[in-house]
């Protein structure tokens, strides 16, 4: 990978206020995005689609990229309050050359980011982004008078986006009769879930879907699923739908509350696709996936690889064996027969086609995926520890590994993004496991008192 200064694994993302994500940066990144995006369509015009989630700085840095964009001499189309993957389903359709989104997914209301589609929905080429910064190196000329960009409002993006994820749903399927509880995570969802679920049939309970600019991700969505399993009993909803503020990340819930992962909801999803079909290919998961939707594929005879931690790599992997399915346990769920990026509305829909025709729960549809009890140890560290010589280390993670056999297994792994250690062990019996994480979580404090 080419060593980058801004552009991390998704995007541009930070604090606002702070670098990379100030107002005069974000025009700056925009030129730069802009010139390059001239250079690489050699269309007459470049045309350039943005989106964003419900974060009171979306304003700002939306209002800065079409500046920077335009002095570029590059045609904006805005579409306001937008889920990512709705985002890239539109600069598709709309055929323009590239989009961007601005949100920090996950992340609370304080945190924004810049994150670019190229023109075919996927993420831009990391030699794209590589040529985007060495732009940013370089004076910013405006483009004369006559060649500066436009910008105009999509009117009926939303529209369009609702209808294209009503069509990934089985033509001869409903959801008549279900009472859904959606939890719109105070995202860029809001006014798109609740009205896909509704126009297919569905009864829906909408909650946390009236954003005001700082509640975007608080006590609610797929990171905090708490209030929606509350309402799905407290309605006697049959399930709910969690997803989070930028909508590319899905938790469900069955009527009793009980949450599923994105570990179970990809399994439900595979189980239900490769029914009868010969060959369908396999999945992809991540170094987190749970060793138990593992064995449960190999049962079910489809092939599963590991991928790094983040979709992007998943979606590498898929692409390099021609597959069609992966996914992490945050919920991220790419199914590539619907769309191109991982989607939480179009992933909830392949979960209730999987279930509609038996009218099985969630329960009864996973019932052999037991999953393994998984203990995440993070260790902060002020220094950099190479975990691979670290003789202690490994004489713990290799006893761990001997006592766990074929019934579990270890990780150890720095954090991307803070100065922690991640230990997770992973077994059948949860004492042992947590016995085993902490052993070896002792070693690493132990390397990084040194």
């Amino acid at each position: 990978r080419m060593s980058r200064t801004y552009f991390g694994t998704d995007g541009v993302r930070g604090r606002v206020g702070e670098l990379p994500i100030t107002p005069d940066f974000v025009l700056r990144l925009g030129y730069a995005a802009g010139r390059v995006l001239a250079q690489h369509d050699g269309a007459e015009k470049p045309s350039v689609l943005i989106g964003k989630d419900t974060r009171i700085s979306g304003y700002m840095l939306e209002s800065a990229l079409e500046a920077g964009l335009a002095a570029a001499g590059v045609d904006v189309l805005l579409v306001g309050p937008m889920p990512t993957p709705g985002v890239a389903y539109l600069v598709k359709a709309l055929r323009v050359s590239a989009g961007v989104m601005i949100s920090a997914s996950h992340n609370p209301f304080e945190d924004n980011g810049i994150k670019f589609f190229s023109g075919d929905g996927t993420k831009l080429a990391d030699a794209i982004e590589h040529d985007i910064e060495e732009e940013l190196g370089r004076p910013m000329q405006t483009r004369t008078s006559a060649h500066l960009g436009k910008a105009q409002r999509v009117s009926d993006a939303e529209g369009r986006y609702i209808e294209f994820c009503k069509s990934t749903f089985p033509r001869a399927l409903d959801l008549r009769g279900l009472r859904l509880v959606v939890d719109c995570a105070h995202g860029a969802c809001y006014h798109v879930a609740p009205r896909v679920f509704q126009e297919l049939g569905a009864e829906v309970i909408a909650i946390a879907n009236q954003p005001n600019g700082v509640n975007i991700n608080h006590q609610c969505g797929a990171t905090q699923p708490q209030a929606m399993c509350a309402a799905v009993i407290e309605h006697k909803a049959n399930f709910g739908i969690a997803l989070d503020g930028d909508g590319d990340r899905l938790i469900m819930a069955d009527g009793d509350g009980a949450l599923f992962d994105g570990d179970q909801l990809l399994y439900a999803i595979v189980k239900d696709r490769v029914r009868g079909v010969p060959n369908p290919g396999g999945v992809v998961g991540t170094l987190m996936t749970n060793l138990a939707v593992e064995q449960s594929l190999a049962a079910l005879g489809v092939p599963f690889v590991r991928s790094r931690v983040g979709d992007r790599y998943v979606l590498e992997l898929l692409k390099e064996n021609g597959w069609m399915w992966g996914g992490e346990n945050s919920g991220h769920i790419i199914c590539l027969d619907r769309h191109t990026t991982g989607d939480g509305i179009i992933s909830a829909l392949q979960v209730l086609a999987a279930l509609r025709p038996c009218g099985a729960t969630l329960a009864q549809h996973t019932r052999e995926l037991t999953l393994f009890p998984q203990v995440l140890v993070n260790v902060r560290t002020s220094q950099h520890i190479d975990l691979a010589e670290n003789v202690p280390i490994q004489e713990a993670l290799r006893a761990a590994e001997n006592e766990l056999g074929d019934s579990g297994r270890v990780l150890l792994r720095a954090s991307g993004t803070e100065p922690l250690i991640r230990v997770m062990v992973e077994g059948k019996e949860r004492a042992q496991v947590e016995l085993l994480a902490q052993s070896i979580a002792e070693r690493v404090r132990q390397a990084a008192a040194l």
